[in-house]
């Protein structure tokens, strides 16, 4: 990157960014493999499920392919072969699940870094989402902290069903 300004936006982007990815992990901490794996609503996901989709869906999918045009990862997500996130093979332990969520986020963190927020996408899935709504590394930012909040909500009320815990109450 080129300026410190530009070096203080994504370092601000990326920290509120990094404060969803924590809370991701934190509000799951203490679940056992059976309580990860638990359906919470009728359409069946469960937390290790999100935790999946945020890995692959999100981190690898808009910062690898969308932003940084990895060949292999547009190649995926284009030729309809990308596995369903949201369903984790009875292989995968919670544990895979988690190293595979940490190590998406630092893959991300190192395209992030490496890019100005003015910084375009390098590839654009038009056939599944039409004309984008995010043109460069500062939407895509934006778009991420929204994602990835709104899933840690829905992690916040997964773990209240499960156990009783809860993340944060004010009051």
């Amino acid at each position: 990157m080129a300026d410190t300004t530009t070096d203080r936006e994504v370092a601000a982007l990326l920290r509120v960014l990094n404060q969803q990815r924590q809370h991701v992990l934190t509000i799951l901490d203490g679940l056992d493999e059976e309580a990860l794996r638990r359906p919470v609503l009728p359409s069946g996901w469960h937390s290790l499920g999100i935790v999946q989709h945020l890995a692959l869906d999100v981190e690898r999918f808009w910062f690898r392919a969308v932003l940084a045009a990895d060949p292999a990862l547009v190649e995926l997500f284009t030729g309809g072969s990308a596995p369903d996130s949201w369903k984790p093979g009875a292989d995968l332990t919670a544990a895979d699940i988690f190293a595979i969520y940490r190590r998406e986020t630092d893959l991300a963190d190192a395209v992030i870094t490496a890019n100005a927020p003015e910084t375009p996408l390098g590839w654009w899935p038009q056939e599944m989402f039409g004309e984008p709504h995010v043109h460069d590394l500062r939407d895509l930012l934006l778009h991420v902290i929204a994602e990835t909040a709104c899933h840690a909500g829905h992690l916040d009320a997964a773990r209240e069903i499960i156990d009783g815990k809860q993340f944060l109450v004010l009051g």
